[in-house]
């Protein structure tokens, strides 16, 4: 999810973007977070989403900022990041395409916000 969440803000709106499994993060990319530095967070309840509020926490504490897609509606994350983005619960399958959507709309909304032509946008976001 976070791949394609990245791979769009590239083709979308020009902008450089990674996607990493929150575990990598303490092996690299964590040293270029500071407060001009934002960052995606995708939370959904699974295996790995204690080690994706440890992830948080370490970039809140290099002044980071965060915007998070939660699906759960009593998020522990309130509070611990910038923004929250709300998605439905759904079965393991179809969690990544309810995850997408806003990330998509996110690239989107940068490129329309960075001039973008909006014909080119809606060909790239339909792949």
């Amino acid at each position: 999810m976070a791949l394609e969440g990245a791979l769009k803000l590239k083709e979308v709106s020009y902008i450089h973007a990674e996607g990493y499994p929150a575990a990598e993060m303490k092996h690299g990319p964590i040293a270029l977070i500071d407060e001009d530095m934002p960052v995606v967070v995708l939370a959904p309840r699974d295996a790995v989403y204690q080690k994706v509020v440890s992830s948080i926490e370490e970039v809140k504490a290099r002044h980071g900022r965060i915007i998070a897609v939660v699906t759960d509606e009593a998020s522990e994350l309130d509070g611990k990041v910038d923004h929250i983005i709300r998605v439905p619960q759904t079965i393991a399958l179809l969690q990544p395409v309810l995850t997408t959507v806003p990330l998509q709309l996110l690239a989107y909304h940068m490129a329309m916000i960075r001039g973008a032509d909006s014909t080119n946008l809606e060909i790239l976001l339909s792949r």
